[in-house]
């Protein structure tokens, strides 16, 4: 499996814990930046990483900004994403059970390191459920 990761410079200090996390479990990175915390503007990252999961370059991936709205909107512009933004594991774990999402955002400065973990674990362990559920993804993936 292989993680496309991408933040601002508010996800900068928070991005070495999804990593760790990733590392610890063996899955191949995909860095797409930033790599300081200069300011930057988020939508680059969010489509950056966006556009290696859509093209199949990444299995799934990981953004971070200050609050995880912005950077996900950017994500959530690129067709074929569903990236929901999670600040606690309950919301990871269903939205990867109902809204079978390829890229889970964050907000650096609304959570800390340890619920991050948290967070970035539940949605790695947590499977798509299907059924009644794949009706409304494709419902979703259908809107243009």
């Amino acid at each position: 499996m292989k993680i496309a990761v991408g933040n601002d410079h508010a996800g900068f200090q928070l991005k070495p814990v999804v990593i760790s996390v990733l590392e610890e479990r063996g899955i191949e990175i995909l860095d797409l930046g930033c790599y300081s915390a200069e300011s930057v503007h988020y939508p680059i990252y969010g489509e950056a990483v966006g556009r290696a999961v859509a093209s199949g370059e990444a299995d799934m991936g990981i953004v971070i900004c200050g609050t995880g709205i912005g950077i996900s909107i950017a994500a959530n512009k690129v067709p074929g994403i569903r990236c929901g933004l999670c600040s606690e594991p309950l919301s990871a774990e269903l939205t990867r059970q109902h809204n079978d999402a390829n890229v889970l955002a964050m907000g650096a400065r609304t959570i800390g390191p340890e619920m991050a973990r948290k967070i970035v674990e539940t949605f790695l362990d947590t499977e798509f459920l299907g059924g009644k559920h794949a009706v409304r993804v494709e419902m979703l993936n259908n809107i243009k």
